[in-house]
């Protein structure tokens, strides 16, 4: 049995519970800048999946083709949670292109790390970076989900994101 796939999927339940139960009955009452700021800052501590590539961090061993993928595509997607942070503030004409740019990124890194991870038995070297897939990895593909919800249900681009009360 592949505890980090059970662990993986348990967490991922647990969150969508959450979700299911907090979040997603208020959904229609709430602004878009109001769900997706606490969201982007959420994902700006992405960076965080660096320490797949930092000895101590994780195991001797850990397969690059798993690591550098997994550690980039995560700064990456820190990276534009913070430009779309910056945008959704301001209000910007932009703000809901960038939003799009990151939660497409981000899941992908995400399907991708989660693939690379299995494929090259990654979790074998995990280490103490082990409750990144385990505990983090869930929560940010549920956040996901939520930022698709809102882009395509609630913030319909005709609007600007403080404009809906």
């Amino acid at each position: 049995m592949n505890v980090l796939a059970v662990n993986l999927l348990f967490s991922t339940l647990v969150f969508w519970i959450a979700a299911r139960i907090y979040l997603f009955p208020k959904l229609p009452d709430l602004r878009p800048q109001a769900v997706l700021l606490p969201i982007l800052l959420l994902h700006s501590f992405r960076h965080l999946g660096l320490m797949f590539l930092t000895p101590g961090a994780t195991y001797a061993g850990i397969p690059r083709q798993f690591a550098y993928p997994a550690a980039l595509g995560d700064l990456i997607a820190a990276l534009l949670a913070l430009a779309a942070i910056a945008a959704v503030l301001r209000n910007v004409r932009s703000a809901r292109r960038l939003v799009w740019i990151f939660n497409v990124e981000g899941t992908l890194d995400l399907i991708a790390a989660i693939t690379l991870a299995t494929i090259y038995r990654a979790d074998a070297h995990m280490g103490p970076a082990y409750w990144i897939p385990a505990f983090w990895v869930p929560a940010l593909l549920v956040t996901h989900y939520i930022v698709f919800v809102v882009l395509v249900k609630h913030w319909t681009g005709t609007e600007r994101t403080e404009e809906k009360a």
